[in-house]
């Protein structure tokens, strides 16, 4: 799960397109620092987990949410596999 920080980013991205507001907005609307924001989109840096939580907060979401996996993520097909093959996922 390497890429936990692209799929931040990307959902970050995403939810904020979605709702309309820029970057800045989000930075003041989070208090934080606006090319922090832009950095964490970016996936330049590992956002905190007081840091989601603020931006799960911002953007009227759930702190998970932010962390959610795209229907085509890799790890999906393995889990689904792991269950498939009998253990029941235990």
């Amino acid at each position: 799960m390497e890429d936990l920080p692209d799929i931040l980013a990307a959902n970050i991205r995403r939810l904020r397109r979605e709702r309309d507001i820029t970057q800045e907005e989000l930075a003041h609307i989070s208090g934080i620092d606006r090319s922090y924001v832009g950095q964490i989109e970016r996936a330049e840096h590992k956002a905190s987990v007081v840091t989601l939580g603020r931006l799960a907060r911002a953007l009227k979401v759930l702190p998970g949410d932010l962390l959610a996996l795209p229907p085509d993520h890799p790890f999906l097909s393995e889990l689904a596999g792991s269950t498939r093959d009998g253990d029941g996922g235990a």
